[in-house]
């Protein structure tokens, strides 16, 4: 398995997915403090994660935020936690969290469920350009 920086959290994403492209696309705009890696559920790495955490991806559709040898969360927990590490404007979603997280996951699938026929999706993963290659896994 890839070895991961202890002060690193990593994003696991549909790589195929429009949407969770262009969301991967402005997590690296607001990451200010460097504190994502990337990589797709699809890739190797991906995989290796998904395995070690022994997930379902069948019964769960969703990003997964991986924190080495910490934790790891799923869906709108997840999509929370990234947020509130912007800081800025980004802290208003920190209301979100008054919601259940079976209501806020509710909504999360919804969107999930359509979200190739709301967004599109593509053929293969996206590659990243040259400049943002070292913030992806393989």
């Amino acid at each position: 398995m890839v070895d991961i920086p202890n002060n690193k959290k990593v994003i696991l994403f549909d790589g195929i997915c429009n949407l969770c492209n262009n969301s991967i696309t402005k997590v690296i705009k607001y990451d200010k403090k460097n504190n994502f890696l990337f990589a797709a559920l699809q890739s190797k790495t991906g995989q290796e994660i998904i395995n070690k955490l022994n997930i379902d991806t069948s019964k769960i559709d969703s990003i997964i935020l991986f924190e080495a040898d910490v934790s790891y969360d799923v869906k709108s927990t997840a999509a929370l936690k990234v947020m509130s590490d912007f800081g800025g404007i980004w802290q208003l979603t920190k209301v979100l969290w008054v919601f259940p997280e079976g209501f806020r996951n509710f909504v999360y699938d919804y969107i999930a469920k359509n979200r190739y026929k709301w967004f599109g999706k593509k053929e293969s993963c996206m590659i990243p350009t040259a400049a943002l290659k070292a913030k992806f896994l393989d």
